[in-house]
């Protein structure tokens, strides 16, 4: 995986008291990613295919209700455009944003859903399902307040869940397109209001 593997995760996510179901089949899997549209990086196949958790605060990629995983999967686009539509929200790299707000909102919804998919882990933690590949970075998602939360799907378990974890490697931050530039953003604003308080 990055810095724990799998089975290592897992037993000390049992020790935390995260419950566990059987992992998640090629066919479940395939399943899911058919019927939501996106692919799971190999870091979160390889974790929802050793057990799947199905705790509070984790999706439930086999039991769950459908209206859940969807309200789950939605979260990030409903956040930013609640922010569009109620707080004047626009991205620069969107262009000039319209004088209509139901024009402006759904060019903002165009947007982000062009955005890498953010595939919820657990509460309010996202990963870009883009690339498609392990060591994405977590993402803490509430409206258009985007933190990078960690630097892989490992490390922000571990953290989480007040796990040991290996100091040999920490990985570069990966860049992500769009959250990136919406985490920017979001730290300008908030260095403009130092600045003017």
């Amino acid at each position: 995986m990055d810095d724990l593997n799998v089975a290592e995760l897992h037993e000390g996510l049992l020790r935390s008291g995260v419950v566990f179901d059987r992992g998640l089949s090629d066919l479940e899997i395939k399943d899911i990613e058919y019927r939501r549209g996106f692919r799971f990086p190999p870091d979160l196949r390889a974790f929802l295919q050793h057990a799947i958790p199905v705790s509070r605060g984790f999706p439930n990629w086999r039991g769950g209700s459908e209206a859940e995983l969807q309200h789950l999967l939605d979260w990030p686009l409903e956040g930013i455009l609640f922010d569009v539509e109620n707080n004047d929200f626009w991205l620069p790299l969107w262009g000039e944003r319209p004088e209509k707000l139901a024009l402006a909102v759904s060019l903002a919804g165009v947007q982000v859903l062009t955005a890498p998919r953010l595939i919820p882990i657990y509460s309010r933690r996202y990963i870009p399902s883009e690339p498609l590949a392990a060591g994405n970075p977590v993402f803490s998602v509430y409206q258009t307040d985007v933190l990078r939360y960690r630097f892989t799907l490992g490390s922000y378990l571990a953290d989480e869940f007040g796990l040991p974890r290996s100091q040999c490697c920490v990985p570069r931050p990966r860049r992500i397109r769009f959250w990136d530039e919406l985490m920017a953003l979001n730290k300008q604003a908030q260095q403009s209001s130092i600045r003017s308080a």
